[in-house]
């Protein structure tokens, strides 16, 4: 695998470049923003593992230029920001992961592992990462509340099985037919699924 660290600490870069060049991956490293773009444009990554702080622009910018460009590329950030509305811009954005400072390097290593060994669920034109619990409809991350994810996953995860009604007010926080129907529209509204009411039995995703 292939990997761009952006990363403006000069101990910090050599430090994981040589920790992720001992695991055998191959390591890029740009200081600035403007290296950045300039290696993306020149070559295709696995993995984009971006700090969010410059003094002159930051990783988010970069990222969502990237994102218009129509790059795709899985992106972890590396960030001493404890704001989380930049974690969740990230987020949207397409950030699989983020990791604050200080760290580990060790860490750094399980979770680009366990990111790549993610389990993934397809249906139509969804996919749902379990790991990060992030939801993409035709690319775009979809924000559902909790409630709603909780049973999303129990839906996705039995697709073809008929999951009843005790099973999904487990989901709810004040438990009723009203409030199971209502988290249930929302689902099928913000994801355009066919969710069947299964009388008498409870709720199915079905199989395509």
């Amino acid at each position: 695998m292939r990997l761009l660290l952006l990363e403006d600490d000069h101990i910090l870069s050599e430090t994981l470049q040589y920790f992720l060049s001992k695991e055998n991956y191959t390591v890029d490293t740009a200081l600035s923003i403007e290296e950045a773009e300039e290696l993306t444009f020149a070559n295709s990554y696995d993995l984009y593992l971006f700090d969010i702080n410059f003094p002159q622009g930051n990783g988010l910018s970069l990222l969502e230029s990237l994102r218009k460009a129509e790059d795709t590329t899985p992106t972890i950030f590396i960030t001493a920001l404890h704001d989380m509305d930049s974690i969740a811009q990230g987020f949207k954005l397409g950030a699989i992961d983020y990791i604050k400072k200080p760290f580990d390097p060790q860490e750094l290593l399980i979770r680009i592992a366990a990111k790549f060994t993610q389990d993934f669920i397809a249906y139509k034109n969804l996919e749902y990462d379990s790991n990060s619990r992030i939801i993409r409809l035709d690319g775009e991350i979809i924000d559902l509340g909790n409630v709603q994810l909780k049973i999303f996953e129990k839906l996705i995860r039995n697709c073809g099985s008929v999951i009843t009604k005790e099973e999904l007010y487990e989901c709810l926080e004040h438990t009723s037919d009203t409030a199971l129907r209502v988290a249930i529209t929302k689902i099928k509204q913000k994801l355009n699924i066919d969710i069947k009411n299964i009388r008498s039995k409870g709720y199915i995703l079905e199989k395509l």
